[in-house]
C-alpha cells in the first residue's frame, strides 16, 4: 500500500495508476489484482502519456503509422550502409574516395560506417586487409572503437555504471584514441579523425586545457565542421565537463561563424531545458538563431548532410516559441523521419516526442 502511495505522489506515476484502475475495473478486477497480471513493458505502456488526437494529414504531413525513427538516407549513401552490414566494403569505400574534401559529407558517412562496424566488423576488417594504409578505412575504424566503447559503457549516468563496465569502457577507448591518431596522420587535413577524438576526450574526461587541444585541431582543418561542434557542444554541456554559460558562449561563438551552425544555440535551449532551466526556449537567443537558420535551410543549406537534424532543432524550438505555421512547415520538411537528436532524450522514445510535438505545431497553427 505504501508503495500505490508513493506512485500517487508523482504526476506521471498517478497518471499510471488511473490508467490501471480504469482497465482493472473493466475486467471485474481490483487494481492490486490486475497489476499483479501485468509485465514490466505493460506497466511501461501505462506511463507514456497519451497524444491527443490531431488530423496531421490536414496539414500535408504524413500519418503517425509512417513516422520512422531511422534516419531517411540518400540511395548512394543507404546501398552504402547496407553493402557494409552486408559484409561489402567496397560501395563505402567508392562512397568515401568520390566525397573528397567534402567533409560535413565525409564525416557523416564515416560516422554511419562506424556504427555498422561498431555492430559486425567484417567488412571493415577485410577492407582494411585490402587496403592497410587506406585512411577512409582508418577513419571508419576509429569511430567504430569510439562507437564500441560508448556501447560498453552505455548511456546510462556513471552511478549507474560498474566498475567492469568502466574498465572495458576505457580500454576500447585507448584503443580508439589509438586509431584515431593513425587516422589523422594518414590524413593530416581531415578533421574527421579530431571529430572523433571529441568523443574520445569526453569519454577520457579531459580537462579544459586538454580538450581544446583537440579542439584545436578540428578548427586548423575545418573551423565550421558540423559533427565536431555537435560533439563539443556535448562536452561544455554541464552534465558533462562544462557549465550553462560555457555551453552558450560556444553555441553562440558557433553560430556567429556561419548559418549551418546556428543550430547550436537551439541545441544549448533544448539541453538547458532538459536539465530544468526554466523558460530555456524563450532565451533571445533562440529567436536570434532561428532567424539565421531558417533562410538557410531553405536555401543553401537544403541538402546539406545534417540538415534533417537542424530541422529537427528548428522545429522544437518554433512550437516552444508558439510559432505554428512556421513549425508545420518544417515538419512538412522532416516527413516521417524523427532521427532527429532532439527527439532521442525522451524516455518515452523518439517517436512519441516527434509525433507529440508535430500534434502541437499543428494545434497552434490552427
Amino acid at each position: 500500500m505504501l508503495g500505490l502511495i508513493k506512485l500517487y505522489t508523482v504526476p506521471r506515476y498517478r497518471r499510471m495508476m488511473k490508467g490501471i484502475a480504469k482497465d482493472a475495473k473493466k475486467r471485474g478486477l481490483t487494481t492490486s489484482d490486475y497489476m499483479r497480471t501485468l509485465g514490466s513493458s505493460d506497466l511501461a505502456r501505462y506511463l507514456v502519456p497519451p497524444i491527443k488526437p490531431m488530423d496531421v494529414e490536414r496539414f500535408g504531413l504524413p500519418p503517425d503509422a509512417k513516422i520512422t525513427t531511422k534516419p531517411l538516407l540518400p540511395k548512394p549513401v543507404r546501398d552504402a550502409k547496407v553493402a557494409h552490414a552486408a559484409g561489402n566494403w567496397q560501395p563505402g569505400a567508392d562512397l568515401l574516395a568520390g566525397i573528397g574534401k567534402d567533409w560535413d559529407r565525409r564525416s557523416s558517412v564515416v560516422s554511419l560506417l562506424g556504427e555498422v562496424a561498431a555492430d559486425d566488423d567484417t567488412a571493415l576488417k577485410a577492407w582494411r586487409a585490402a587496403r592497410p594504409d587506406d585512411a577512409d578505412a582508418a577513419a571508419v575504424h576509429a569511430d567504430a572503437l569510439t562507437n564500441v566503447a560508448w556501447q560498453i559503457r552505455s548511456a546510462r549516468q556513471a552511478k549507474y555504471v560498474s566498475a567492469e563496465q568502466f574498465r572495458g569502457f576505457q580500454r576500447v577507448l585507448d584503443e580508439a584514441d589509438e586509431a584515431s591518431q593513425t587516422a589523422a596522420e594518414l590524413a593530416p587535413d581531415d578533421p574527421t579523425p579530431w571529430a572523433t577524438r571529441c568523443m574520445i576526450a569526453m569519454g577520457r574526461q579531459y580537462g579544459h586545457d586538454e580538450f581544446r587541444t583537440v579542439w584545436d585541431g578540428v578548427l586548423a582543418r575545418d573551423p565550421l565542421h558540423v559533427h565536431a561542434h555537435a560533439r563539443a557542444l556535448q562536452y561544455w554541456c554541464d552534465k558533462w565537463f562544462g557549465t550553462n554559460d560555457l555551453m552558450w558562449t560556444f553555441a553562440e561563438e558557433g553560430a556567429a561563424k556561419h548559418p549551418k551552425l546556428a543550430w547550436l544555440p537551439l541545441a544549448a535551449a533544448f539541453e538547458a531545458s532538459f536539465a530544468g532551466v526554466k523558460d530555456a526556449w524563450r532565451d533571445k537567443r533562440v529567436e536570434a538563431a532561428l532567424d539565421r537558420l531558417l533562410p538557410w535551410l531553405d536555401g543553401e543549406g537544403r541538402d546539406a548532410p545534417d540538415t534533417p537534424n537542424s530541422r529537427a532543432f528548428a522545429a522544437r524550438a518554433l512550437v516552444e516559441l508558439r510559432r505554428g505555421t512556421e513549425a508545420v512547415e518544417q515538419f512538412r520538411h522532416l516527413g516521417r523521419s524523427a532521427s532527429g537528436r532532439v527527439w532521442s532524450y525522451s524516455g518515452y522514445g523518439a517517436s512519441h516526442e516527434f509525433r507529440t510535438h508535430r500534434n502541437r505545431a499543428c494545434r497552434l497553427a490552427k
